[in-house]
């Protein structure tokens, strides 16, 4: 731990924020994002279409789809800023965009006066297939990829569509499955690539904690063989030899001694022979952070020169590492999380947070083990303590001090 580079022991800004540079929730935001402000600037872009062609088109169809097409282009604008509800203002906005395409020839009054020029909803076919390939599951986006472009090119060489001839039409239709096509394969390579990332982060999570209980389990037998080789063999080799009332009462000292250290064993970690800063078991939280998929805000305050265990920061460490892999797992995506570290005089406070779904304590099964051994026994285990406050609907914090504020004895 004393060959920590130098950038190891530097506390965290505070309020930084740490993000993984690439997993799905991002992708999917930023597709979603970018669908959505294309989106907008090809609705735009299609408003002189819109006015010329209008007054062909049945007053109540106008008025109807049109605020179906911009109030639902709005929400996927809104629910892709906030991260909520994306997929379904997408699908939404796909659907409604279908309709209108489908009901589109119905509602011309005059089709001798339909204008072979493209049709404002030409404008935003490609954005409609956008939005499907955020929504939908591929397959049913490639659907949508074929179907939408070519009910365009049906209804354009139909009177009411303008009559255009089928070449024309069949242009148009392929240029949309051409870019949209190429949209959805960017996205599907994307998402790959973001899932195999999430993967691959899970799996070196799931290994690093494998690696700590080892370390841990392996820690606890030196310990317990350096306590039976000094104590207890002795013990028993003077208990063998006790020949002597004094002897004997010696024997049953040293049992009675032997059997605390075998007590003391199991309640506390066996002391590392140095220690460690706290800035440094900051900077290593924020380093893990920074490995997840999901942001998480860590701060750090007044970590500066203030000393603890070895042993400690591991159990702090991993406790901290496990609190935050709980709440990627249950929490729900796009809520906000966070990590504090802060020096306490003679101690460590670390508080990880989340405002995302929360959960019944006493409603979890006792065969869970994630929080039961990976924190709370953890974090106890070098005379520290930990405490779970959440409720559902409420968030999950997880709070980890060492020392313990207060010291049970067991009557």
């Amino acid at each position: 731990m004393a060959d920590l580079p130098a950038s190891r022991l530097a506390p965290l800004p505070r309020g930084r924020g740490v993000r993984n540079p690439l997993s799905l929730v991002r992708v999917d935001t930023a597709i979603a994002r970018t669908a959505a402000g294309f989106g907008v600037a090809f609705l735009l872009q299609s408003i002189p279409a819109m006015i010329e062609q209008l007054p062909n088109l049945d007053p109540l169809w106008s008025s109807v789809m049109v605020f179906a097409i911009v109030v639902t282009l709005g929400l996927t604008a809104l629910a892709s800023a906030l991260r909520q509800q994306v997929r379904g203002a997408h699908v939404m906005f796909a659907i409604v965009y279908l309709v209108a395409l489908v009901s589109w020839p119905f509602a011309v009054t005059d089709p001798a006066a339909a204008t072979a020029d493209s049709y404002w909803l030409y404008y935003l076919l490609t954005i409609a297939t956008a939005m499907a390939t955020v929504g939908f599951p591929l397959r049913v986006a490639t659907a949508y990829l074929i179907l939408a472009p070519t009910v365009y090119a049906v209804i354009r060489v139909t009177p009411a569509g303008g009559g255009v001839t089928l070449v024309q039409a069949a242009l148009d239709s392929v240029y949309a499955i051409i870019l949209g096509g190429a949209i959805t394969i960017i996205t599907a390579i994307l998402r790959g690539a973001a899932s195999t990332v999430d993967r691959a982060q899970a799996t070196a999570l799931d290994r690093y904690g494998h690696a700590v209980r080892q370390h841990a389990t392996e820690a606890e037998r030196v310990q317990v063989d350096a306590i039976v080789h000094d104590s207890v063999l002795t013990t028993f080799l003077s208990a063998a030899r006790a020949d002597t009332p004094e002897a004997k009462e010696l024997a049953s000292r040293m049992a009675g001694n032997a059997i605390g250290y075998l007590r003391d064993a199991v309640a506390v970690a066996p002391p590392g022979d140095a220690d460690v800063a706290v800035a440094v078991l900051a900077s290593r939280i924020g380093d893990a952070a920074a490995a997840l998929s999901e942001p998480v805000a860590v701060r750090s305050t007044g970590v500066e020169g203030t000393p603890i265990p070895v042993a400690v920061a591991e159990a702090v460490y991993s406790a901290a590492v496990q609190a935050m892999v709980n709440s990627l797992q249950h929490a729900g995506a796009g809520v906000e999380r966070w990590a504090e570290v802060r020096a306490t005089g003679d101690g460590v406070l670390v508080e990880v947070g989340d405002r995302g779904a929360g959960f019944e304590p006493d409603a979890v099964p006792t065969e869970r083990l994630g929080v039961r051994v990976s924190i709370l026994e953890r974090v106890a285990s070098v005379g520290g303590q930990a405490r779970v406050d959440t409720a559902p609907g409420e968030g999950t914090t997880v709070r980890l001090q060492w020392p313990a504020e207060t010291a049970e004895v067991d009557s």
